[in-house]
């Protein structure tokens, strides 16, 4: 026996599948879920890049501000690294393998002028290149400071890789930097540099 189908039983047959719910959530939750997870994960790894990014600024401002108090400081081999050190510290419970941390000092000698790099320290290679312009920002630029002053520069560079990769991928260089003016001198000797303040 075999079955025909009519009109009006293909009729029915549409109306029983238009009336039939079952596994509707189903079908809603298989769409929504990938965009779901996108918005979750997305949200955790941007969440940690602005957490390293606190961190960065908070060691530019500790390296600044740790080099902004001293008179002078004697060498390059411990004091220095003490300082340029603490920026690890600062960055922790992550990690500081790559991290690029960079403190100078600048001299600005009328208004409105690029500074000049008088002596510079890194943890990764020398630092900038003394004598070197740097451009201030803005509002740096017109001081009604006595010239010449000085300024302690603290940068750093985190390069952030996201620890999941799903939403952002690659590495992200952030940097950092702030200014400090010296607090127990005119400006902070490095190796004797500069002579005088």
């Amino acid at each position: 026996m075999t079955m025909q189908l009519t009109f009006s039983g293909l009729l029915g047959c549409g109306r029983r599948f238009a009336r039939d719910r079952d596994g509707v959530s189903a079908v809603e939750f298989a769409i929504i879920l990938p965009f779901m997870l996108t918005l979750y994960l997305g949200g955790a790894e941007l969440g940690d890049g602005m957490a390293i990014q606190f961190k960065a600024t908070l060691a530019a401002r500790t390296v600044a501000d740790l080099a902004s108090q001293s008179i002078t400081i004697p060498d390059a081999s411990t004091t220095m690294n003490d300082i340029l050190g603490a920026a690890s510290t600062v960055v922790a419970p992550y990690s500081a393998a790559n991290m690029t941390v960079t403190v100078s000092e600048l001299e600005i000698t009328k208004a409105n002028s690029a500074a000049t790099v008088i002596w510079s320290a890194s943890n990764s290679g020398n630092g900038r290149s003394p004598g070197s312009a740097y451009t201030l920002p803005i509002a740096l630029q017109s001081s009604s400071n006595t010239y010449p002053y000085y300024l302690i520069l603290g940068e750093v560079t985190y390069p952030y890789t996201p620890s999941m990769g799903y939403v952002i991928t690659g590495t992200i260089s952030m940097y950092q930097n702030t200014f400090f003016f010296p607090r127990m001198s005119k400006c902070v000797k490095y190796n004797n540099t500069p002579s005088s303040c």
